[in-house]
């Protein structure tokens, strides 16, 4: 349970820094805890199915799902799938149960039922030969209609599976697939190493071959810009669509070269395609977490081939969702530059009157009713009801993340789960008003639920089922506290905020024992930590430790000193624009006296100031912050003689998420805390 109190933060870290507690130190027991937390899998998808009608009257449907876990043994996350089975009245759940055991998956990139739940589209990859190969696979009920060889057609290059660009999507008529894919690049040769034609290089730049396919001279070594960390040579994605009977699949164009198109929809009627299409021109910058690169809706004509513009010129937009009605499309639009995961707004363009509204606007300040804003990456594969009146989302509040009902007449924001005693809610689907969701909290790993939506203004009579259910960690204990800055420390530019944390303890204390503190002050201004299940402060805690998980203000991080207590030692890190108070645009001019503030703001300019031992850790594939400055930073602290080490991860980007990183991570974190505490 969760409860919210106000305390200087300096009290809290100098009540919690002294240690008269156990805490476990031994490598091998700390691998066994973490191995045993490894075995809780996590939600990754949920898809509900067409209703079927017993022979007795009774109504039901399957609920898929999709989980991931870490396997340490094979070193990966393992896949696999689990349905369950929901007898309903189409208001109340009257009995759910699992429908078989869990099955691995393996090879399937993508995979989405048809509208009617005949039909099944798969995207596999193999390896064959040591050679990756891409397959589309086409089900109807129990066989394999087709098998495309995407890889030796060659229509494109690989199929887009991320949630950034990815989709795959079947039209309303159930006749084509759509999907988006890296362009086709053009096979290149040396000039020295076509055939001789006696012609100046410049004279001739391409040839034929043999198999009629256009070969390019000189362009072997061309660099191609990618949209960055996650999205590695992901560079010039292209809308394609599979005509099922013909098995032909066409590359469509008309769309302006500029821009780059994902989150693709089919329009009503199936007369066009809907898509976000991001500029790219002058460059690519990363967008993972990045939600806020300029971007726009756009409509092209399946007929003309004409290409048309939605929504705004000059803001980012993702997500955009068709009502059941096939009338309305929400979407989720914020500024360009800026924090990264700033508040949307929510708006709505009427696919036949042409015109968009804002449903909900962005919130500067929190609400009287204690609605604090749209803060969400990405909207739900399905967020309407079933009479297209409201969308659903799941949405942080503050150090929570609720699931919010939004009147889309009225901009009404109604909140389902902010009296519940749990963390957090993740909405993974909702179809015909039967919600599937997931929940957890910083001692209970996610649980799976079913429910189905109240009418209007009987929001509070919601009522879950749990599919899934998951114990809590006994032995762990967590709470909300709210700080409030003393007036010397408030922002100026924003005064009189506050923000949260999250902390969490083992539970078996005496009365006035203190516990070694790790902080965690991770959040604003780019993302926000929330009260939900994390492995390694589970570990952490069952090892001994209290942890406090921290948040910042959304705008109150740039700009602005970081002030920190006199008895704790605090390193931050400023490396971009943005974060040394200037506004940043595509041309901006590095001035001296810009980059002056750069460096007075980076580590590297106050690291004869560190005395604390310091671990640093490199992903050698990182996008986002460049290593090499990490690099420099560890040569720095060797050169004053401050305790330091450097682990470097190959095949790892900036958050250090594969099996092997993440695990190697925490174990040697945990014990460079311990021997450097002596605890």
């Amino acid at each position: 349970m969760t409860f919210s109190r106000r305390i200087p933060l300096h009290r809290l870290l100098s009540r919690c820094a002294v240690m008269d507690s156990k805490v476990l130190r031994e490598a091998a027991e700390i691998a066994q805890l973490y191995r045993d937390q490894c075995r809780f899998p996590a939600l990754c998808r949920a898809d509900v199915g067409p209703v079927i009608t017993s022979r007795y009257g009774g109504q039901y449907g399957n609920i898929y799902t999709e989980w991931t876990q870490r396997d340490l043994e094979r070193n990966e996350n393992v896949k696999f799938c689990r349905q369950y089975i929901v007898f309903h009245d189409d208001k109340s759940v009257v009995y759910s149960g699992p429908s078989g055991n869990c099955t691995e998956i393996k090879g399937e990139l993508l995979s989405v039922d048809s509208p009617s739940g005949d039909m099944k589209a798969v995207l596999r990859e193999s390896t064959i030969k040591g050679e990756d190969k891409q397959f589309l696979e086409i089900w109807h009920k129990n066989r394999k209609l087709k098998c495309l060889n995407l890889t030796t057609l060659s229509k494109h290059g690989k199929v887009y599976e991320d949630e950034q660009f990815g989709c795959m999507v079947w039209s309303h008529s159930e006749t084509h697939l759509l999907y988006v894919a890296e362009k086709k690049r053009p096979k290149t040769e040396s000039y020295f190493q076509g055939p001789e034609t006696g012609l100046l290089a410049d004279e001739e730049e391409t040839i034929k071959t043999d198999k009629k396919e256009e070969t390019v001279l000189g362009q072997q070594f061309e660099y191609y810009e990618d949209w960055g960390e996650a999205l590695v040579n992901k560079s010039s994605p292209v809308l394609c669509v599979l005509d099922i009977e013909g098995s032909n699949i066409t590359v469509l164009e008309g769309i302006p070269t500029n821009i780059s198109p994902g989150q693709a929809f089919w329009a009503p009627n199936d007369t066009g395609l809907v898509f976000v299409g991001w500029w790219h021109e002058p460059f690519r910058l990363g967008l993972k977490y990045c939600a806020n690169r300029r971007s726009s809706l756009f409509y092209v004509d399946l007929a003309s081939g004409k290409c048309e513009q939605l929504s705004s010129n000059s803001s980012a937009v993702c997500s955009p969702r068709l009502s059941p009605d096939l009338c309305r499309i929400v979407y989720m639009e914020c500024g360009i530059f800026g924090p990264h995961q700033q508040c949307n707004r929510l708006c709505m363009y009427d696919w036949y009157t042409k015109q968009t509204s804002v449903v909900v606007d962005v919130v500067q300040r929190a609400r009287e009713d204690g609605f604090t804003g749209i803060y969400s990456s990405m909207l739900s594969p399905r967020c309407w009801s079933a009479d297209s009146q409201r969308v659903l989302m799941s949405c942080a509040q503050r150090c929570r993340k609720d699931l919010l009902v939004v009147d889309t007449s009225t901009g009404e924001v109604t909140s389902l789960t902010s009296q519940s005693e749990e963390g957090s809610w993740n909405l993974l689907n909702i179809h015909r008003d039967l919600m599937v969701v997931s929940c957890s909290s910083p001692n209970c790993p996610p649980d799976l639920r079913v429910g189905f939506l109240p009418e209007k203004g009987s929001e509070s009579k919601m009522s879950w089922v749990t599919l899934e259910e998951t114990q809590p960690q006994e032995d762990i204990s967590w709470q909300t506290l709210n700080f409030s800055p003393p007036p010397e420390e408030d922002n100026s530019q924003y005064p009189g905020l506050d923000f949260n944390a999250i902390l969490l303890k083992p539970k078996e204390m005496t009365a006035g024992s203190k516990l070694p503190l790790i902080v965690m002050p991770h959040g604003g201004p780019h993302s926000v930590l929330v009260s939900e299940w994390f492995l390694s402060t589970a570990v952490l805690c069952k090892m001994g430790f209290s942890v406090l998980l921290g948040e910042e203000q959304l705008q109150c991080l740039p700009y602005t000193p970081q002030v920190c207590p006199s008895d704790t030692r605090f390193v931050c890190v400023f490396r971009c624009v943005v974060e040394a108070g200037y506004e940043y645009n595509t041309d901006i001019h590095l001035e001296p006296a810009i980059l002056e503030q750069m460096l007075n703001k980076s580590p590297i300019k106050h690291v004869s100031k560190v005395k604390t031992p310091v671990l640093l850790m490199l992903g050698e594939d990182d996008k986002r912050v460049p290593n090499k400055q990490g690099i420099e930073y560890y040569r720095a602290l060797k050169a004053l003689q401050v305790p330091v080490r450097l682990l470097w991860y190959p095949g790892n980007n900036h958050s250090l998420s594969k099996v092997d990183a993440e695990s190697d991570g925490f174990m040697n974190a945990a014990l460079w805390i311990i021997q450097h505490l002596s605890l």
